[in-house]
């Protein structure tokens, strides 16, 4: 059972914290639960863990190939590996070990990505995932999660423990937006209706969740009501929640801070065009773009991934759809043009 929480602009503690310390307090209790590390105990926080619990730590130096093989066969012999590398290297870089060692081979290990997408902030172009989810969910078998906060991210981690497999789960290592109250708890493969609304359905997850849900309270007041689900758990992902959610919609609107070629968007339009509706999809995120240096705030504003940009979208979306009926003055296309620009 999960609560929001009541102060909507409070922020998490940092989630590499909150990481290190739920693996500290499983290890405590499980000396099968091991920490694995590419040469980023410091960024990770993971230092403290080789403090801690110096017999469950293992870094192995930059070798983010090597550490998936070394979790592979660790897996093998009944231990239960928690991995950490930035998203880029626990994804592109070793798709092939995690495919063959991990998935192919039936062991178990759990993909703690840190900084995907736009968190990759200064660390620039080389260090951003804009098309992680891509390769993950087209993994067979494999779990693949992006959490909000805190309080969804502790669950998550302890949760994983006992399911067998690869499982990734893309985070930042900074502070977010508190969505959660503490305690809550989740399911995987189920999606979180964290507000109602009835013309348009907008589904989000991770990062840019609280963005999506601050757009949703802002266009209410101007007469557009939103509902917004939280899609955590990206695979296996909630097709019945979608497809009820969506009937009786004049939209529906995926927000992500990843490419949207073949991420969150490409996973709820599949859904659509199956359902045969005829229910408008319009996709939020990356267009087809490398990284860049920059704080947070700059990308955000660079890739359209704020919540004035969800605004504008759904906005003239309606306004498009509705023959140019005008839409409260937040859209400044009211004339029903095809022409609706969704690129920052």
């Amino acid at each position: 059972m999960w609560r929001l929480c009541k102060e909507t602009e409070e922020k998490s503690r940092e989630l590499r914290q909150i990481f290190t310390e739920t693996l500290q307090e499983m290890m405590s209790e499980n000396n099968k639960i091991l920490a694995l590390e590419a040469d980023l105990g410091g960024a990770s926080g993971f230092l403290a863990i080789k403090k801690s619990h110096p017999a469950q730590f293992l870094d192995v130096g930059i070798a983010e190939a090597n550490m998936i093989g070394v979790a592979a066969g660790l897996s093998m012999l009944g231990y239960i590996p928690y991995v950490h590398t930035f998203a880029p290297f626990a994804s592109r870089r070793v798709e092939d070990q995690v495919f063959l060692s991990g998935a192919y081979a039936g062991n178990t290990m759990n993909i703690y990505a840190s900084d995907p997408g736009i968190c990759a902030a200064t660390n620039g172009g080389t260090h951003t995932s804009f098309e992680d989810l891509a390769f993950m969910r087209a993994l067979p078998e494999a779990l693949v999660f992006d959490p909000a906060d805190d309080v969804q991210l502790r669950w998550l981690v302890r949760e994983l423990a006992s399911h067998k497999g690869v499982h990734y789960i893309r985070a930042s290592r900074k502070s977010a937006d508190r969505i959660y109250e503490s305690g809550s708890s989740f399911e995987i493969g189920k999606g979180n209706i964290i507000k109602e609304g009835g013309s348009v359905l907008l589904i989000a997850m991770g990062e840019v969740l609280g963005d999506a849900l601050r757009a949703a309270h802002e266009l209410d007041q101007d007469g557009i009501s939103v509902e917004v689900i939280d899609m955590f758990s990206v695979k296996p992902l909630d097709v019945e929640l979608i497809r009820r959610e969506s009937r009786g919609k004049q939209l529906v609107v995926t927000f992500e801070n990843h490419s949207v070629i073949n991420g969150l968007g490409s996973a709820v339009s599949d859904v659509l065009s199956e359902l045969g509706a005829g229910i408008p999809l319009k996709k939020i995120g990356v267009n087809d773009q490398f990284g860049q240096v920059g704080s947070i705030p700059y990308l955000k504003e660079a890739y359209g991934l704020t919540k004035e940009h969800v605004k504008e979208v759904i906005a003239c979306s309606l306004s498009k759809f509705e023959a140019g009926r005008k839409v409260r003055g937040i859209c400044s296309d009211t004339s029903g043009s095809s022409d609706c620009h969704t690129e920052p």
